[in-house]
């Protein structure tokens, strides 16, 4: 328990005092947002912000996983080891677009093909590394590695793994469109987690989880990490986390939920994600098929705001259902845990 509260801790402290100085340097440069220009109008007075927030982020991480560690006795576990490394390498790409964007004074940076295919090679690395190294069970699972009692195989397991990382990664993407609307989110995503790992360590005879701990402990530092840097992204932003912020973010609670079996659950836990991720589809499909749309604008979130929703009310709701999704993904898993020991 302590070194989970130190990991927070450390995490949300760094993210609160540091992310100032982020924000100093990047405006000395003059490094800030560019604004989509099929974006709603009212988004335009955001321009220059600065962004690349991510960095914030991924150092509080890292810096929180760290102590939390040394400063508890803690060990170290290939698969956290991993979940960091997998996180930081979204990141990198995220900030490669960041800086593309920023330089060539536009809003899209890397192409779409060269961006989807680094993700797609973060993510098989990372999958194949927790099969091979890491020891990632390849069972399909929803609350534990035998809930669903399908082994996907090393290969199947791989590429479902893959296919989980990208499509995170994006739909976190997708979601930071809002100030503080993706990191405040994700903060009851990897509280959530948090909580789960720690009962998986709890009960290992059920879940089978050796590095629950080692999990838990990053997923605390992520959560407190996300709290801290919503502190200065809050409406209104003094900072955007960027693709380098969102990337990594989405990368990140990807893989902490593949190697805590948990990838079925994901989907609840992260439902906010998936709901703005639909919206996108929805009107592209519709767009294309019958030359008409769903929504004012896609993703959901700028559709609230077409009509006349105030940005921080889309804010806020949002926030709340983002964390009744956590607590349902919860509850689910809190539910399953008690049916088991009921059985024994």
């Amino acid at each position: 328990m302590i070194s989970l509260m130190a990991s927070g801790g450390v995490a949300l402290l760094v993210a609160v005092l540091g992310t100032p100085m982020l924000i100093r340097w990047l405006s000395r440069r003059r490094i800030g947002q560019q604004i989509r220009e099929d974006g709603p109008a009212m988004h335009l007075a955001k321009a220059g912000t600065p962004t690349m927030g991510g960095i914030a982020i991924v150092t509080a991480l890292a810096i929180g996983y760290l102590v939390g560690h040394v400063a508890t006795g803690v060990g170290f576990t290939r698969a956290g080891i991993l979940v960091v490394l997998v996180t930081v390498g979204a990141g990198c790409i995220g900030l490669l677009d960041d800086v593309i964007k920023v330089r060539h004074k536009r809003s899209l940076g890397l192409n779409k093909r060269g961006k989807l295919l680094a993700q797609v090679g973060v993510g098989m690395g990372f999958a194949i590394a927790a099969e091979r190294w890491a020891g990632a069970n390849t069972h399909l699972s929803f609350t534990r590695w035998n809930s669903i009692g399908i082994d996907l195989g090393p290969v199947g397991w791989v590429v479902w793994a893959t296919l989980i990382v990208v499509a995170t990664a994006n739909a976190v993407n997708l979601t930071d469109g809002l100030d503080g609307l993706a990191s405040g989110s994700a903060t009851f995503c990897f509280a959530c987690l948090a909580v789960i790992g720690y009962w998986q360590f709890r009960h290992f005879s059920i879940y089978h989880v050796g590095p629950a701990l080692d999990l838990a402990v990053l997923a605390v530092a992520m959560a407190g990490a996300c709290l801290g840097f919503l502190w200065w992204n809050a409406a209104p932003a003094k900072i955007f986390m960027g693709d380098t912020g969102s990337l990594a973010v989405g990368t990140g609670l990807a893989a902490l939920c593949l190697m805590m079996n948990l990838q079925l659950l994901l989907p609840v836990i992260g439902g906010l994600f998936v709901i703005e991720t639909l919206s996108v589809l929805a009107q592209v499909v519709s767009y294309r098929v019958f030359k008409r749309r769903v929504f004012r604008m896609a993703p959901l979130h700028h559709h609230f705001e077409l009509t006349d929703w105030p940005e921080t009310t889309v804010i806020i709701r949002f926030w709340i259902l983002a964390g009744l999704f956590a607590a349902f993904g919860i509850g689910i898993f809190y539910a399953d845990f008690l049916s088991v020991t009921n059985l024994h």
